[in-house]
């Protein structure tokens, strides 16, 4: 019973993606150079709250029956990092207690689930989880929740009718969003999923997808919250624009009854944006060899600023958008971005979109050049995390087209700066990342393979520093 239980709770909390929220338009543009993004007047609030809000709120109001959520990771977190009170200190930070209308305790995810990551014995908010597991199996398998939906039914109504909404959105959803491999999220396919279901004005749950959907999964990596500060759009095309917080607050769709609960949680969007705000990247921590940092810094000035910024005290970001004819990375992501137009119209139509700080949805062919700070700890690389060391990603030849690592007692690679990996010849299950798959091609970005070695050492020593 206990296994099956954590199936189910696996199942339950293995879609939730807090900041990428993706959607979808035919409208092209062709570019054949770098696009500036301008900026988005963001809403400001307080740090200290929206920490609060983000670590014990109840922007998601649905979840699994608190003691089955006790009982199914019962000695799996002998660590609790967020250090909480009450019930939330008993449960891992992946989770949140939230209250049921009728009083029951529900565990629900929180966007710690795909923003928090442990590394290295401690956990750091606002990285990205590159351990979570998407892939299909047991843990998207609908037949764990219509299980949990009929013990609860016979056990405890009252905790049945608590959890019925969220079992009967896992139940549809959690089939449709599984990836190839794990390790890569799939936050597009789940935002599309669930706008699918729900009315555009109102928000209300609708059991027959509105939209029409494609069988498509394209995986993304998770870009670190530290970024943001920096950024004039959100997500991997730059097509987030407006206000950041209404992406920020996207999740809520997950379990939301209408609008009126969206303006709930809106109102304390601002003061988590002002946390996110306030994330600092981790510092590299071994021995820097400071002369050939410098050496470094001068090559990545020279080859790489105009793209990704400058460092230090006079710090400068561009916020370009670089089309795919000179990117040339795996073009599965923004190109399901334009396949349906429907999508886009939705979101830009939606309560998203209203009131005095909407958001909206402005497709590109292309990416946006990101900022680097923290790259170091940031891998695996590319927007679909397909190179697993930052080596491979300045030295394309030596990218690995199969490859896997340690989920279970990872180690990191202070040499190549990434997961230690192992290679391998052909595919292999969802343990081994696939870059034949469509939308995980490990090709384009190719800038650093100009450099020699020598020079490609340099630049790794000076990204350590970012």
């Amino acid at each position: 019973m206990k296994k099956i239980l954590f199936l189910i709770l696996l199942s339950a909390f293995s879609f939730l993606y807090f900041q990428s929220f993706t959607l979808f338009s035919t409208t092209t543009i062709a570019n054949e150079k770098p696009v500036p993004i301008p900026p988005s007047q963001q809403r400001t609030g307080n740090a200290a709250k929206g920490y609060k809000y983000l670590t014990e709120g109840d922007y998601v109001k649905g979840g699994i029956p608190y003691e089955f959520a006790l009982m199914a990771t019962g000695g799996k977190n002998k660590k609790f990092y967020l250090q909480r009170e009450g019930l939330n200190g008993k449960i891992s930070h992946e989770y949140t207690i939230v209250t049921a209308p009728n009083g029951e305790k529900l565990a629900a995810p929180n966007c710690m689930q795909c923003h928090a990551q442990v590394f290295d014995s401690a956990l750091y908010i606002g990285m990205g989880n590159t351990f979570i597991d998407f892939s299909l199996g047991d843990k998207l398998n609908a037949g764990n929740f219509q299980m949990l939906e009929k013990l609860l039914q016979k056990q405890s109504p009252s905790k049945y009718e608590a959890a019925k909404n969220f079992i009967t959105v896992s139940k549809t959803i959690g089939p449709k969003i599984g990836t190839a491999v794990r390790g890569v999220n799939s936050a597009d396919r789940l935002a599309a999923v669930l706008a699918a279901h729900r009315d555009p004005v109102t928000f209300k749950w609708q059991q027959q997808a509105l939209l029409e959907l494609t069988n498509e999964v394209i995986p993304s990596d998770v870009p670190a919250w530290w970024l943001l500060k920096k950024k004039n759009a959100m997500f991997y095309n730059g097509f987030g624009r407006g206000d950041f917080g209404k992406f920020l607050m996207a999740s809520n769709l997950l379990t939301v009854n209408d609008t009126a609960e969206s303006r709930e949680v809106d109102s304390h969007i601002s003061d988590v944006l002002a946390y996110i705000y306030t994330l600092e990247a981790p510092q590299y921590p071994k021995t820097i060899n400071v002369a050939l940092a410098k050496t470094g810094e001068a090559l990545f000035i020279k080859n790489c600023s105009k793209c990704h910024g400058e460092y230090g005290k006079e710090e400068k970001y561009p916020n370009l958008l670089i089309p795919e004819s000179i990117i040339k990375t795996d073009s599965f992501l923004y190109k399901a971005n334009y396949q349906y137009p429907q999508f886009i119209q939705w979101f830009n139509s939606s309560w998203f979109a209203t009131g005095s700080h909407p958001a909206r949805l402005e497709p590109f062919e292309g990416y946006i050049a990101p900022p680097l700070d923290g790259i170091w700890v940031t891998a695996p690389y590319l927007h679909n995390g397909s190179v697993p060391t930052l080596e491979a990603l300045l030295n394309s030849r030596t990218r690995p087209a199969y490859w896997s690592r340690d989920f279970n007692t990872p180690v990191y690679d202070y040499v190549k700066i990434g997961w230690q990996y192992t290679a391998h010849n052909a595919p292999g299950g969802t343990a081994i990342y696939n870059t034949a798959l469509p939308g995980y091609g490990n090709y384009g970005h190719n800038f650093g393979d100009k450099l020699s070695d020598t020079e490609r050492k340099a630049v790794i020593e000076y990204l350590k520093t970012l």
